[in-house]
């Protein structure tokens, strides 16, 4: 069984706009080019999870990589203050990790 990447960005960009909220149209495009950008990677990241070519410990580190990467975006943004980028990159990554951890 596969990941619908698509469906996962989508889910991604959803809880970025709910933890950002008031603040969403300025992050907006920021988030959207990001995660178009890094869809590829983190596609590869689940796939290898999902056929077991990497192992747990490996799979959250990459992941804190990526929440890091999306973090740092979005401080890029003057209006998005530490604890929201946080928040916001760790209910993204969230999303991503749950949805491979329900397929397995």
């Amino acid at each position: 069984m596969g990941i619908d990447i698509n469906e996962v960005i989508t889910n991604m960009l959803e809880a970025v706009k709910g933890s950002i909220k008031d603040d969403w149209n300025l992050v907006k495009e920021t988030t959207n080019t990001y995660l178009t950008n890094c869809k590829g990677r983190l596609e590869l990241l689940a796939s290898m999870k999902l056929n077991g070519e990497i192992d747990t410990f490996f799979f959250q580190k990459r992941l804190e990589d990526e929440k890091e990467l999306l973090e740092s975006e979005l401080h890029s943004i003057a209006v998005v203050n530490k604890v929201m980028a946080q928040n916001a990159a760790n209910f993204a990554i969230k999303v991503l990790e749950k949805s491979v951890m329900s397929i397995l």
